[in-house]
């Protein structure tokens, strides 16, 4: 990896978990190049979700600059480390890996083992926003500690 990190987080439609991962990880590497994606189209250009930017700005994370893109095959050449919320979109990403790309796709909850999960919940369905921002946070704290 780069001496600067450049790390993409991914969801389906990047309005809740992936924004909110990198409005959490920009917090904790502000000198990294870090952005999100979702695999789905169906809110490019949209500020995350409400209710995951009001439960952020609880804590101190302003998402409101942020607007949703869709995860596109250029991405693998963009980062170094691409960052899925769950094995639905690992695959996705997967799906679209050039040929020769040796671009690392983990899931975020790879960085948080004691969590006991093995995807990060979709708030806009489970409406669980601080639940999903417990372990955002407790990854990205993991992700950090294995970058430095």
């Amino acid at each position: 990896m780069s001496t600067v990190p450049r790390i993409l987080f991914v969801c389906l439609g990047n309005i809740c978990r992936s924004p909110a991962a990198e409005g959490v990880f920009r917090v904790l590497m502000p000198d990294g190049t870090i952005d999100s994606a979702g695999t789905g189209g169906w809110h490019v250009g949209e500020a995350p979700y409400g209710p995951m930017q009001r439960a952020a700005q609880a804590r101190g994370y302003d998402l409101s600059r942020l607007r949703a893109r869709q995860f596109v095959q250029a991405d693998f050449v963009r980062f170094d480390l691409i960052i899925g919320m769950d094995s639905e979109n690992t695959a996705n990403i997967e799906a679209m890996r050039p040929a020769g790309s040796q671009t690392p796709v983990r899931l975020f909850t790879d960085y948080a083992p004691g969590a006991g999960v093995n995807h990060v919940p979709d708030p806009y369905y489970t409406r669980d926003f601080d639940g999903a921002l417990n372990l955002i946070e407790q990854a990205a704290q993991g992700l950090k500690a294995e970058l430095i």
